[in-house]
């Protein structure tokens, strides 16, 4: 081997006819360009054939076999290679004698090809019509507004943002397309949407009020209560559990929070200032009474304590050595719990054991109805001083509470006639014949129409007979009758007699004790 990468002479001979491996290319810069034959340029309009484009001639060798002017031209050889077959490079091709043995004109030096005309040719020029009008413009191609096709993965993955309205048009198009045929996607897209309304911080998450109920309903719809709450004590079920319920959320400070009690005697407010803890003490000591009759434990020993409900209150409160704590709130639920299986477990009888109050007596039905209003009241004070939501009873609780209340009217109008609180009777009647009424039209939750007798709690209200009328918002009557609004303040609206409107208004605040 020589220093060129060539054999000797003699070994060249021997494999002459074979490819050759090319030696190195020489630089640009040592070629002479001017000596190199230009490739003829392709026709204007049309590409260029496969056989104008020259295959590029192998550079001389390094050890200067080929003088620089032999670039270019075929090596020697017995034959053509393949690669010479296929591409035949430029002057490679003999040209035709001429038949009258005449040499051809020279053929004019063809000027240097634009690379840029090369790869990109002119377009051929568009004919014009025949009458010179130049053709309106192509339209432009349609662009098609169909669903955007996503695959199921995708899809899958958008539900989130779909469920969120954080998709674009497109794809909340393409995922609602997906929801029509798609069964699990489309569950799963409910349960999101679901959640998605949990995260709003506009509404409250309190528990609704008649859940508990309606829970109690579908339980009993599978399978009755061997021993069914009576019906008449289930205001007062539902409503010692609401409070239950909030006194189990609040901290052990807050049941020293300060709560103000207030309530109307004779033609005045009175207030009292108390604790949270206070206020179930006064709830355990009234409720007392019923226990009482029921034959249970009196939590102030009922043989000597007293039967007014204020009065039991004092003496429970006087009794107690130290302020109350949260401690009292279990002997208050069990108490309740069990005026509520006694009562299930006496029967029908037990509902008109007479209660007394000391000035009046009301039977257990109603004086356990009574109960449940002054609960959903005094919860109602407890909330508002530690700042916790409490919506009013259930529609069908809140007008069993009116309607106690309106029953009540007639008794507490003649006690303040008696009292010189109310005007006179103008139309004495028979006990039981109708005689001059109010309409007391209750609006709202829990609504309905009552007419009190205004002459004689004997008599009986009739619509024939009504000289007045009063409207009230449902809530807004039992706030009246609690003594948290004055008569002078409640929004009522009033037609007929002033006198009778007065008297009833007034007659439902002095029912208000604490």
């Amino acid at each position: 081997m020589t220093g060129g990468g060539r054999e000797s002479e003699g070994g060249e001979e021997e494999v002459r006819g074979a490819r050759r491996i090319p030696g190195p290319r020489g630089a640009a810069d040592d070629l002479d360009l001017a000596s190199v034959p230009l490739p003829p340029l392709p026709p204007p309009g049309g590409n260029a054939p496969d056989e104008a484009v020259p295959e590029q001639a192998q550079p001389a060798s390094a050890s200067g076999d080929a003088p620089e002017s032999d670039i270019g031209e075929p090596e020697p050889g017995p034959g053509p290679g393949p690669a010479a077959e296929a591409w035949p490079e430029a002057g490679a091709w003999p040209e035709p004698e001429p038949a009258d043995g005449h040499p051809h004109p020279a053929a004019p030096e063809p000027e240097p090809a634009d690379p840029a005309a090369e790869a990109w040719p002119e377009p051929d020029p568009e004919p014009e019509p025949a009458d010179g009008t130049p053709e309106p413009p192509a339209p432009d191609p349609l662009v098609s507004s169909g669903p955007v096709v996503l695959p199921h993965q995708v899809l899958k993955a958008l539900l989130g943002a779909w469920a969120l309205s954080a998709c674009s048009a497109e794809e909340t198009a393409a995922v609602e397309d997906h929801l029509t045929g798609c069964a699990p996607c489309a569950d799963e897209a409910l349960r999101l949407r679901d959640a998605v309304g949990l995260l709003h911080t506009d509404g409250s998450l309190d528990l609704d009020p008649t859940l508990r109920t309606r829970v109690l309903d579908g339980c009993f719809g599978r399978r009755p209560a061997r021993i069914p709450v009576p019906e008449w004590a289930a205001p007062y079920d539902a409503e010692t559990a609401r409070l239950d319920a909030l006194l189990r959320d609040i901290g052990d400070s807050e049941w020293h929070a300060p709560v103000r009690l207030q309530w109307f005697e004779e033609e005045r407010q009175v207030r009292r200032r108390t604790t949270v803890a206070g206020v179930i003490g006064h709830l355990m000591a009234v409720d007392g009474l019923l226990s009482a009759a029921l034959g249970l434990d009196d939590p102030l020993d009922g043989g000597k304590a007293p039967l007014d409900p204020t009065e039991r209150t004092e003496t429970y409160w006087s009794a107690t050595r130290r302020p109350p704590t949260r401690a009292v709130r279990e002997p208050w639920r069990a108490q309740s719990h069990e005026l509520i299986r006694t009562a299930s477990f006496a029967g029908r009888n037990v509902a008109e054991t007479s209660v007394s109050y000391g000035a009046f007596a009301l039977p257990l039905q109603d004086a356990a109805l009574d109960r449940a209003f002054e609960c959903w009241v005094h919860g109602g004070d407890i909330a508002d001083a530690v700042d916790y939501p409490y919506p009013a009873p259930s529609a069908a609780h809140l007008h069993r509470m009116i309607d106690l209340a309106a029953r009540m009217l007639p008794a507490a109008l003649a006690g303040r006639r008696s009292a010189g609180l109310a005007g006179p009777a103008k139309d004495l009647v028979a006990a039981g014949a109708p005689g001059r009424s109010l309409h007391l039209e209750i609006e709202g939750h829990g609504g309905g129409d009552w007419y009190i007798a205004l002459d004689s709690p004997a008599a009986v209200g009739a619509p024939e007979r009504a000289v007045a009328q009063v409207a009230l918002d449902g809530v807004e009557f039992c706030r009246l009758v609690a003594g948290h609004i004055s008569p002078v303040e409640a929004a009522a609206g009033q037609e007929g007699d002033r006198e009778a409107i007065r008297d009833v208004l007034f007659a439902a605040a002095s029912l208000s004790r604490l």
